[in-house]
């Protein structure tokens, strides 16, 4: 379960996010809301990457800001752009660090990351350097590397943005299971793709830093469209 009880962040004196109260116990969670609304602020509070400055906020038990490196150990991040998380010259490289941050075997770790790459459809470019991949590869990629590691909870912030349609399309089926086995026991997509978002287990929105409302996606997403007719 995520947690937030009047979980608020302000970051050089400026006020980011402001009483945010919520449990979550569903396994595809949607957040949505114009730029600079708080939502991504709001993400990075569950694995650590910011703080909470008011209140606090609980993700399977730990809490982030008191427990960082266990924080993300249990919940994965992937960013918007690949290239922040791609750290090694292949593809194989890059799995083969996030799995000795892992702790697995140096034995195992080979056929691991082969494993991964034939999951994700990159089993003929482990060694081909991973700046020539497109930017959907490097995307798949970037998951890969993150779900190596095995997170119960997995964050998606702006997972789409960079990508063209076919490739935006076939990573939202990768996150929300809908191409065979769930990615993490929950995933929170921030997005502004409202079709994405719709096929998630509940939406929430925000505005101004605050979270406005909690609920069944197509009521929530509708009212956030009114906003914008």
């Amino acid at each position: 379960m995520i947690r937030a009880e009047g979980l608020g962040v302000a970051i050089d004196g400026a006020r980011i996010l402001s009483d945010v109260t919520i449990a979550l116990e569903q396994p595809r969670i949607a957040v949505i809301g114009a730029n600079g609304s708080g939502k991504s602020t709001f993400a990075r509070t569950l694995n650590g990457l910011v703080a909470a400055t008011e209140g606090r906020v609980e993700v399977r038990g730990i809490d982030p800001s008191a427990e960082p490196k266990k924080a993300r150990e249990t919940v994965g991040f992937l960013f918007s752009n690949p290239d922040a998380q791609i750290l090694m010259p292949t593809p194989e490289e890059d799995l083969a660090l996030s799995l000795r941050a892992a702790g697995v075997q140096k034995g195992e770790i080979a056929e691991r990351a082969r494993q991964a790459l034939a999951r994700f459809g990159l089993a003929e470019r482990g060694d081909q350097p991973a700046y020539s991949l497109s930017g959907g590869q490097k995307q798949l990629l970037a998951l890969a590397a993150v779900l190596v590691r095995e997170p119960r909870v997995l964050v998606a912030d702006e997972p789409t943005t960079l990508l063209d349609l076919g490739n935006a399309r076939r990573m939202g089926r990768l996150l929300l299971g809908e191409e065979g086995e769930a990615v993490a026991e929950q995933v929170v997509i921030v997005t502004h793709d409202l079709e994405l978002a719709a096929r998630c287990d509940v939406a929430l929105r925000f505005a101004d830093g605050r979270l406005v409302e909690a609920g069944e996606p197509e009521g929530v997403i509708e009212r956030y469209a009114m906003e914008f007719a």
